[in-house]
């Protein structure tokens, strides 16, 4: 065969062979999952922010931050996103926070930053149209998170993995009184993200 010919043979099997292989992607990442079987399969619980979670992994090895505090190195945890708990409200981490696309419907992320800079990313499967599957959120800005209200999957699935380590002392729920005070041009993002005030214990 002409190497015309072969060059012709090859590309139309690429192609097709890259749509068979973009089909069964997705229906592999799907798989027929729900969310109530993530989370019983997962073993997940209740998270504070919203969603659901359970730390997954904890560093034997402890650093010294800059305060003279002792800490994990590193910590992980799955993180889910479902039609039942569909919104990560604004909360701040001291720590770097790595997260890591797993499966189901693309989860938009809010960061607002220290100088009142929005800046929205979306997490998913669809890299051709700008979603991605890392996203690295600096300590010390305030972040939501939520997935479409009628997505095809019912979920979103995520890992997280924070360094130093992960403790709730280092987390701060954001409230929409000191939200809208601090962040007053997002007025209508931060009413929809944000708890409307504390929880009475």
């Amino acid at each position: 065969m002409p190497i015309a010919g072969l060059r012709a043979a090859l590309g139309f099997l690429l192609f097709f062979g890259s749509i068979a292989y973009s089909d069964s992607s997705e229906s592999m990442l799907a798989n027929g999952l729900t969310a109530p079987e993530l989370v019983e399969y997962l073993g997940l619980n209740g998270h504070v922010e919203g969603g659901f979670f359970r730390r997954t992994y904890a560093s034997d090895y402890t650093l010294l931050t800059t305060d003279d505090r002792e800490r994990l190195s590193m910590s992980s945890i799955f993180y889910l996103l479902a039609a039942e708990s569909p919104i990560g409200h604004f909360h701040l981490n001291q720590s770097d926070i790595v997260h890591y696309f797993h499966l189901g419907d693309p989860i938009t992320y809010y960061l607002l930053h220290p100088t009142g800079e929005l800046e929205t990313v979306v997490m998913g499967s669809d890299v051709r149209n700008g979603q991605v599957l890392q996203l690295t959120v600096p300590g010390g800005v305030w972040k939501a998170s939520e997935i479409p209200s009628e997505g095809p999957h019912g979920f979103g699935l995520i890992s997280e993995a924070v360094t130093p380590g992960f403790e709730y002392d280092d987390m701060t729920l954001g409230y929409q009184a000191q939200m809208l005070e601090a962040f007053p041009q997002h007025e209508e993002l931060v009413k929809r993200l944000s708890h409307a005030q504390p929880r009475v214990p």
